[in-house]
């Protein structure tokens, strides 16, 4: 199966795994799974860090390209395509515009969103697939 990881979940990934639910790092060791991130996530990581909002235990934004390849986790891309059409999201549950293009990332691209946001799972409404 394919999972998308939502911006939290790729950081406990890399250096929290304590957080993240049994599911979840069932998901993550099992190699019959792709783990994908999005560009979206390491772009509000930076935008986060470089405001002071954001502590990473030891590492720099700039690690975690290469700490998630080195998990074998794949980069979905955020094609001009994609991020052109987010406007046929019409439910708006909460207006974080990084969650929401990580949603209809997922979504465009049949993938299991993986995170723990309550709010997210709301937009299976929508029919996105979320797993914690």
């Amino acid at each position: 199966m394919k999972y998308l990881l939502d911006t939290h979940t790729m950081i406990w990934a890399a250096t929290e795994t304590s957080k993240l639910s049994q599911i979840v790092r069932k998901i993550l060791e099992d190699p019959k799974n792709q783990i994908l991130t999005s560009p979206v996530s390491f772009w509000e990581i930076s935008l986060k860090y470089a405001l002071g909002k954001l502590e990473l235990n030891g590492i720099l934004p700039d690690d975690l390209p290469a700490a998630c390849s080195d998990m074998d986790f794949d980069l979905l891309p955020l094609s001009a395509n994609i991020a052109s059409t987010l406007h046929h999201l019409k439910a708006i549950y909460h207006k974080d515009p990084f969650d929401r293009m990580l949603i209809w990332q997922a979504m465009c691209s049949k993938t299991t969103l993986i995170s723990k946001d309550s709010k997210i799972t709301l937009y299976s409404t929508e029919g996105l697939k979320v797993i914690w």
